[in-house]
């Protein structure tokens, strides 16, 4: 496992769903070309069952991890959010304890450096 990194620039996981592949992949291609993140992970044919609204629902849905560094995860929010087709879109950042030296620094590389 990799040393322990500045707050700001430890990489992070954002987890998030999408109703379709087709909106996954255009807010996904929009992080990356906007270098808010260095990758994102799109995981189709996922079924989601949950509350909402009083009811309980049951929708297909699509997962995606956004790897960003720690000091982009509230842009990378405000993004996703303003492009996302839900009223409550899932939204959970992930901190990570370390990892691979190298792939931990292709992340930093691959995005913005200070969170703008």
């Amino acid at each position: 496992m990799g040393t322990p990194m500045e707050n700001a620039d430890r990489p992070v996981l954002i987890y998030a769903t999408f109703p379709t592949l087709e909106e996954a992949k255009r807010v996904g291609s929009t992080l990356v070309s906007q270098r808010l993140a260095a990758c994102v992970n799109v995981f189709p044919g996922m079924i989601s069952i949950y509350q909402w609204k009083g009811a309980q629902a049951e929708d297909n849905e699509v997962a995606m991890i956004i790897k960003t560094r720690a000091g982009l995860a509230d842009a990378v929010m405000t993004e996703t959010k303003k492009q996302h087709p839900h009223e409550v879109p899932a939204l959970l950042v992930l901190p990570t304890e370390g990892g691979s030296d190298d792939y931990c620094a292709w992340i930093m590389s691959e995005t913005k450096d200070g969170g703008v």
